[in-house]
């Protein structure tokens, strides 16, 4: 049973904020390039699973260390 669980991929999204630009802009940039985003630093970020949203956290960072601290659990799950 644990076998099945460990093959099971989901891909985990961290939304920290978001801007437009065109993609001439986009295309233009280079390595280690800095992207204004908007909101503010304080606002919660969103983490996506799968491309659905299923909760809303905070950036916690300590020395070279980040993580993210769930604060809300959008979405429940039912087996």
């Amino acid at each position: 049973m644990s076998q099945a669980i460990e093959d099971v991929e989901v891909e985990l999204s961290l939304v920290l904020g978001q801007t437009l630009m065109p993609i001439r802009t986009l295309l233009k940039l280079g390595r280690g390039a800095v992207i204004d985003l908007d909101g503010d630093q304080d606002q919660p970020v969103k983490l996506y699973a799968n491309g659905e949203l299923i909760a809303r956290g905070e950036i916690v960072v300590s020395g070279e260390n980040i993580a993210v601290n769930i604060t809300e659990s959008v979405k429940s799950y039912q087996i």
